[in-house]
Formats: structure tokens, sequence, C-alpha cells
């Protein structure tokens, strides 16, 4: 059967079609013009152009298709447009679920994301049950993928749209072209760039994994159901030790306390918005204020349903740190 990947192009969605691949699917992908394609060269992938924004494009893309891995997103902590997010994240996902549901697509996975779930005060970790409301949402980012996985669930009980969701955590490893920020916090810290750290925490897991996950979802998954995949809880500390490590770089010295860092963020932000910088900065207000927080989650539903087996995280950032280094992002500084 042919099954459509959105998002193939980037970190998650290009893991998710080389592990289809790998199992003999025939993939379509469903990529914008203007995105770049390093991640699809040399994987046999029938390529359709689009947007999640054109419903005609939509319509071409799922048509013959007999499932969907709808895993596109604007992932970003900041934007100078947070509408255009909105109407990605979220109008793009109805859309895109809903033109398959009408051309008779019989099973769907949607990319959500653990950005949904408030993580716990306690500290231990959150789970799919873990109470979160839209008012518990920082930043455009988290509000549209929450906004997003409530109207994928309306779509499930009010159309019958078969769509399960899963929600990976923080997905490291080979083939970060971009990066994400949390690629570039690693490509950082690996150049020697990150003298110091705050006290937060999050779940690490290796990009193959959280892909693995997706083809799990789509074979034994619940329609309507969710189910985390993650890795790993570590603190920032650690993370950045262990990159030190692999890298041969001194580990941060210093711990700084958020408030402390809440000044720069304003700063690189308004300067920023100024100069109407297209790029994320580096440091954010909404990303100080999630590291509040230690953004820890547990994988027990998705291992238990679904056979879902992470390896350990330590060996998703080696690879993450070898790919970056064999790809010239250290050397060169880029991140």
């Amino acid at each position: 059967m042919t099954v459509l990947v959105t998002g193939a192009s980037g970190f998650v969605g290009a893991a998710v079609t080389r592990a289809l691949l790998a199992r003999g699917e025939r993939v379509r992908v469903l990529v914008r013009p203007t995105s770049p394609r390093r991640n699809l060269e040399g994987l046999a992938v029938e390529v359709v152009e689009g947007d999640l924004t054109d419903p005609d494009s939509l319509a071409r893309a799922v048509n013959g298709v007999a499932g969907l891995y709808h895993v596109a997103a604007d992932y970003r902590l900041w934007t100078l447009d947070p509408a255009a997010m909105i109407r990605t994240n979220v109008e793009g996902s109805v859309g895109i679920l809903r033109a398959a549901h009408k051309a008779g697509v019989g099973r769907m996975v949607y990319t959500s994301s653990v950005a949904v779930l408030k993580p716990r005060r306690d500290g231990q970790p959150a789970d799919e049950t873990t109470p979160s409301r839209v008012e518990d949402m920082i930043g455009p980012y988290k509000r549209s993928k929450f906004l997003a996985e409530e109207a994928v669930k309306a779509l499930v009980r009010d159309e019958g749209a078969p769509v399960v969701i899963v929600n990976p955590s923080t997905p490291i490893g080979p083939h970060d072209i971009r990066p994400t920020p949390t690629g570039r916090l690693i490509v950082e810290a690996a150049s020697g760039r990150v003298p110091a750290t705050v006290d937060t925490g999050l779940n690490v897991v290796h990009v193959d994994d959280v892909a693995a996950g997706h083809l799990l979802a789509f074979d034994k998954g619940e329609v309507g159901e969710r189910y985390i995949l993650g890795g790993e809880d570590w603190t920032l500390r650690a993370l950045l030790t262990e990159v030190a490590r692999l890298s041969n770089q001194r580990p941060p010295l210093l711990s700084l306390p958020h408030g402390l860092i809440m000044p720069l963020a304003w700063a690189v932000e308004t300067w920023a918005r100024l100069t109407k910088q297209e790029r994320e900065p580096f440091v954010t207000l909404d990303g100080v204020r999630m590291a509040r927080a230690h953004m820890f989650f547990s994988s027990a539903k998705a291992r238990a349903a679904l056979g879902y087996a992470p390896r350990p995280a330590a060996q998703a950032l080696a690879d993450a740190v070898a790919w970056f280094r064999d790809n010239g992002y250290l050397e060169k500084g880029r991140g």
C-alpha cells in the first residue's frame, strides 16, 4: 500500500519516512515547494508539492493512499507571526486529516507533542492522563499544538476520523539539518559555547525510536488514544555534561537562576523583533519560562500497549554529536 507522510523533509518526518521504506512501504511525501530536500536525497519516495494551507494540494496528496502520517508542524519556540503558526499547526492539521478521511484513508497517525502536557509540580513524570488546559500552555507553539490536538480529537469524536495520536518528547539524533531548538543547543554545547546551565530537565529520546513508535501506533494504536513516545528523563546539567564529554569540551561550571536569564532573553527578543529577524533567537522568554519546570514524561502506556522500546538516551546524544560533527556543524560553528 502507499502511505503519505507530511513533514518528510523535516527531522522527525524524515525518520518516519526512512522507517517506512525500511519495512517495504511505498511512500508518498507532501512537501512545500520551498522546503529543503536534503533529508529526502537518495530515498525512493513519490514527491507531491503542496502546503497545509492549500486545500487543493491536500486533496491531490491524499488521493489513492491507504495510510497517513501527519508529522508536519511549525516547530519554533519563537516567531514574529504567531497567527501563521496557528494556521499551519491547527487549521493545516484539521485540513489534511479531514481531506484524508473524506478520501477514504483507513488509518492515520497524528504527531502531537508532550508540549501539550503540563509538567507535574512534584517533579514526577507526567503521562497521558495528566490534566492540562490551554491556559497552561506557554508560548504560541505550545498553544498551537494544544489546540491542534483538541481539534484532532474532535475529528475523531464527531466525524469518525480513524486517527491515533502520538506525543513525542525531545527527539535528538542524526539528520537534524535545521537544526531543531534542542539540536541547536547540542551544537552550541559541543562547540564549547555553553558555559552555564539552569535548573531544568527534559525527556530525551532517539529520533529513530520516535519514528518506530509512529509505526507501532499505526499498527497497534487505538483510534482516539494518545501515546507518549519518550525516552529517559535527564536534567539539563547532565545532558550538557554528557555532550561535553562526547565532544572533548569542558562541562558547564555555572548554574544560573532563571530570573537572571530573563532580562537577557527580553533584550534578545526585542532586538529580533526590531530587526524583523526570522531566525529564532538562541534564548527566548518562553524558553526560560518553560525551563522553570522539569519536563519529565512517562512512556509506560506506549511500552505496554504498543511494544515501544526506546534505546538509552546516551546513545541518542552520541549519535547526534557524531552526526553534527561529521556534517560540519561543529567545525563551522553553525547552530
